[in-house]
């Protein structure tokens, strides 16, 4: 690739300003030889056998050569495939598509557009609402904690449980100001949790949602009221018919302002005198949040189901999405 290129930057802020082949050597150098087969040679990893094939942790899967921000956790769905699978990248220009002839059909390959590693292919049979599928390999990415950085970084994100997260999450999609309502597990005990454990007690985790919002349109007040409107605080490791551990009310915090608010809200709502036993919500620091499984996601708006919650918006707030 050209070594002369000018700086270029993404709309999320990223410089993709393609590699000299000196500095693409210097990092290629650094991988195994298994990453070295699949983003340099195109190889392609046996299926099944990814290391982030089950990975369900909150973050961002950046390019194993040379670092650049490729998709984030939010649009991984399991494709049945074998191999890591997006609905969409993280930002549209930190990838090139290329027509692939190589297998005696027409597959659309996916490199990093800043180091022309080879990522894996494109196949037009993914979820809405792109209808992609990125079938990626794992040995070329790597994965990272946070959250890729935009460069308009003005979304903030909160964690509320609840009981069943289906309603908790529905409703909270409803809110003004809410970018989007995931459902998934959090503050427990073990890695990538899975329904069936969670269900069980076994791993100490919540039925959470993860709440991404504007906070020029919404504050994160708003949001504690709605999520006490939403169920009943003063139930103890349940949610109506719903018995466990999983199930507790539990509000979980990113930062100390998000703490300190959370807690004050509880205690102005204690002594209120609006509930007649006392608040059993739990207040802490927030651990990795795991994605639940895809058929959790929009469930009341898949299946039609009703559910206890219910709408803690004003029709005001509502028609202003």
């Amino acid at each position: 690739m050209a070594s002369d290129a000018s700086p270029s930057r993404s709309a999320s802020g990223h410089d993709i300003t393609p590699l000299s082949e000196e500095a693409k050597a210097h990092l290629v150098a650094k991988l195994t030889p298994e990453q070295v087969e699949v983003t340099q040679k195109a190889g392609t990893e046996r299926p099944f056998c990814g290391t982030l094939l089950d990975n369900k942790r909150d973050g961002a899967y950046h390019c194993v050569v040379c670092d650049l921000p490729l998709f984030a956790s939010t649009a991984k769905f399991h494709s049945g495939t074998g191999w890591p699978s997006f609905y969409q990248p993280f930002d549209p220009t930190h990838i090139t598509r290329t027509e692939d002839r190589s297998m005696g059909m027409i597959r659309t390959e996916i490199s990093c557009v800043r180091c022309d590693a080879h990522l894996g292919h494109m196949f037009p049979d993914g979820p809405p609402p792109t209808g992609e599928r990125h079938c990626l390999n794992s040995e070329s990415l790597t994965f990272h904690d946070t959250a890729p950085a935009t460069a308009d970084d003005t979304l903030e994100t909160a964690y509320f449980a609840g009981g069943c997260f289906w309603g908790i999450e529905h409703y909270f999609q409803q809110g003004p100001g809410v970018v989007s309502a995931e459902s998934g597990y959090m503050n427990g005990r073990v890695d990538n949790p899975e329904y069936r454990d969670v269900c069980a007690g076994t791993t100490g985790h919540a039925e959470a949602v993860k709440v991404t919002y504007d906070p020029s349109v919404i504050s994160y007040d708003r949001l504690l009221q709605a999520f006490f409107d939403m169920h009943d605080p003063t139930q103890l490791n349940r949610q109506g018919p719903d018995v466990g551990t999983q199930y507790r009310s539990g509000i979980y915090t990113v930062n100390e302002a998000q703490s300190t608010a959370a807690k004050a809200f509880i205690e102005s709502l204690q002594a209120s005198g609006r509930f007649r036993g006392p608040i059993a919500t739990e207040v802490a620091a927030a651990k990795p949040f795991y994605s639940a499984e895809d058929y959790h996601q929009d469930y009341i708006s898949k299946t039609g189901r009703v559910c206890h919650v219910s709408s803690p918006w004003t029709a005001e707030e509502t028609s202003a999405r």
